[in-house]
Order: structure tokens, then sequence, then C-alpha cells
């Protein structure tokens, strides 16, 4: 039977090795505990071209190292840390309602059909009422709940570490359908994300695959290859897609560990473009290009239509970069040194930066007027760009 360990905030899992609470050395330089942890660069000094300023701040619990990210829903965010789930107001952080749960979270939160998701590091899925925060329902699923997790189409969508996705009726959490891969030997944690466009669900595998799922029934319409593991040891093999996919009307695009970006016809899965990099964060897309955060804390843009790459900001190295935001003429990305970084879509110079509370591990996120940020201490907070 695989048991996992789980290491630092992008984690490395392995199989038959320890506890999900052992840390060991990661694959970004950053080292576990007892060790020297690798210095991050330097921020070298720019002259901002737009003021970035903190708008609210709300918060939830600690995130004790899991991977949580606040989702928006028309004028509310909704966040989960600890055992607690927050809504907040959108334009000043009001908190609406607070929930607490009997359950430690490692996902949190989804949002949809009138629900808000948590997930629990033991397997409990939690469905609160969206309008009051009242629990609706709670099942038990077959190990931690990771990543995002989706409610459409009275269809709750979620993902477990042991590399099963699951769609529960949204009315009582019944099971409705189940699909399931088997695992590599070993697999980062923060892989295997997923993001639904017109009816299909597109999820990202360890292994260095892609595949688009019928949201009804589970059923596989295709399957693509980001990456293919490659290399003598099993450490050397790891080729796993990272972050959620993106989406566009032609297109889906995914990153994989030691693998390439790649991007994909989404009614079809034939390959319209690729290039050699490795990911351990994620990417983003806008109307033009597509934003990875390599595995060296670089972000770099690639046209979208041919995969060219672009500018390269690699001013970053060694602090533990999160996934872009792209948000219109700027992205933004946040660092695990507590630091959140806006660059030119244009041409990757920093624009503005702002210092949070602590580490940021999850992509920041588009709340409409301006963005958020989660930090591993619980604050949730929102910026405004001008």
């Amino acid at each position: 039977m695989k048991r996992h360990v789980v290491i630092m905030g992008l984690a490395l899992c392995v199989s038959g090795c320890g506890t999900m609470d052992s840390v060991s050395s990661t694959v970004r330089g950053w080292v576990g505990a007892g060790s020297t942890r690798a210095k991050p660069a330097e921020l070298v000094e720019f002259k901002p071209s737009a003021v970035l300023d903190i708008a609210w701040k709300g918060d939830t619990g600690d995130a004790d190292g899991n991977l949580l990210r606040p989702q928006i829903d028309g004028d509310a965010v909704l966040a989960a840390g600890g055992n607690r789930v927050v809504k907040l107001g959108v334009t000043n952080g009001q908190v609406l309602w607070r929930a607490e749960t009997e359950d430690k979270l490692s996902a949190g939160a989804g949002v949809g059909q009138g629900l808000v998701l948590a997930g629990g590091v033991k397997g409990e899925l939690v469905a609160l009422d969206l309008a009051t925060g009242q629990p609706r329902w709670k099942v038990r699923l077959s190990s931690a709940l990771t990543g995002q997790m989706l409610a459409v189409n009275d269809m709750v969508i979620v993902r477990t570490g042991d590399g099963r996705v699951q769609g529960l009726s949204a009315a009582d959490g019944s099971r409705k359908w189940l699909y399931s891969r088997n695992l590599p030997t070993l697999s980062l944690r923060g892989s295997g994300g997923m993001v639904m466009r017109d009816d299909v669900l597109y999820a990202g595998f360890p292994g260095g695959k892609l595949v688009a799922l019928n949201p009804a029934n589970g059923a596989q319409l295709w399957e693509a290859t980001v990456a293919l593991p490659r290399g003598a040891t099993e450490l050397e093999r790891v080729a796993d897609v990272m972050g959620n996919p993106v989406v566009d009307a032609q297109l889906v695009c995914a990153v994989a560990y030691q693998g390439r970006v790649a991007c994909f016809d989404r009614r079809t899965g034939a390959s319209a473009w690729a290039r050699d990099t490795s990911s351990s964060s994620g990417l983003a897309m806008d109307d033009t290009q597509v934003y990875v955060t390599d595995a060296q804390d670089a972000v770099t843009a690639y046209d979208k239509a041919s995969g060219r790459p672009g500018w390269r900001q690699d001013k970053l190295a060694r602090r533990q970069v999160t996934a872009p935001l792209a948000l219109g003429k700027w992205v933004v990305v946040a660092d695990g040194v507590g630091y959140v970084h806006v660059l030119s879509a244009e041409d990757g110079s920093f624009v503005a930066r702002a210092k949070v509370d602590d580490a940021v591990l999850t992509a920041p996120v588009d709340i409409g007027p301006g963005f958020a940020v989660q930090t591993q201490k619980g604050s949730v907070v929102a910026f405004r760009i001008q």
C-alpha cells in the first residue's frame, strides 16, 4: 500500500517513505527541516510605474503548508484555512459569515451551485450553504482532498491525493462517477489541477498526462502528453502536470515539472505547440500570451499562437514563486518569502511590489477590482493596482 511523504509547500510525494507530516528535501532548491535553505535572491530596486495598495485584509486559519487558494463568487470572496471557512465582501473584506469545521483543511475553497466546499487532510469533504455558511452535507473520501474543487451542473467535482477524480451530487455528496489513474512512485504536491470549460473537464496528472473528461459521467474524451518521464531514477522521472490547466475558446494549455509547456486543441487533444521547460508552480493565459513560472523561479511569456518565447523575468530566483495571474496589462506573482510582485505583461519588467505577512504558495486570484492572495498564516489580502 502506498503512503506519501509531503515535502514543503510544493512537495514531493514518495511512495512508502513516511507519513504526511514528514519533511525531507525538495525539488525547488528549498531544503527540509534541519538543513540550510537556499538563500532567496535579493530584491532588485526599480522605479514603480503603478501604485499597489492593500484594499483590505481578512483571516482564515493557518494553512500549515497546504496549498489553499481563495475563490470569487459575485460580490464575495470565499477562503478556507486551518479548520475555518470564511465569506468576505469583495469591496471591503467585511466578514459575511465564518464557519468552523471539525477537520484540518487541505483544499479550498470551492464555490458553485449554492455551495462552498472545503476538503480535509483525512478525506473529509464539507459542503456549506453559500448564503449562510450552515452545513449542507459532509462525506468521507478515499484520501486527502487536493487542489481545485468545482461545483457545476448539479455536480461537485473533487480530486484526492490517490489519483482519483470524483463527481458527486451537489444535493447530498453521493458519488455519481469515479475516474482513477495509477500514480507513479513519486509525485509532486500541487500537481493534478483541473478546469472546466463548455461542459468539458480538463485535468492534469502525475506522469505528464492531460485528459479531457465528460463531467456528467467521468468518461474520458481524449488524453494528451504534456511530458514524458525520462531518467534512470524515480526522481529524474518525475514529470507531473503542475497547477490548473488554462483554457480559451480554442486551446487548453498545461505545464509539467521536468517536461514542457504545451498547448492542445481543446476539442480533440491535437498538439498545437510545445516548448521544453520545467515548472513546479503552474501557468496563466491571456488573449495573446501564456505565462509560466519555471523551476528556477523565472517567469516567461510565450506567444499563445506559436509558442515562441518572449520576455523572461529571472530576478526572483530561489524565492519559491507562485504560478502567475494574468491581469490585463499586468502579470502578478507572489513568493515564499512573503512578497507580491506585479510585472508588465508587455516586457516582464517590475511594475510594483508589496509585502504580506508570510509566504504565499498559491497563485493570486482575480477578484474583479484587483486581486487577492492567501498567506500561509491564513491572511487573505486584497490589493488594488492603479
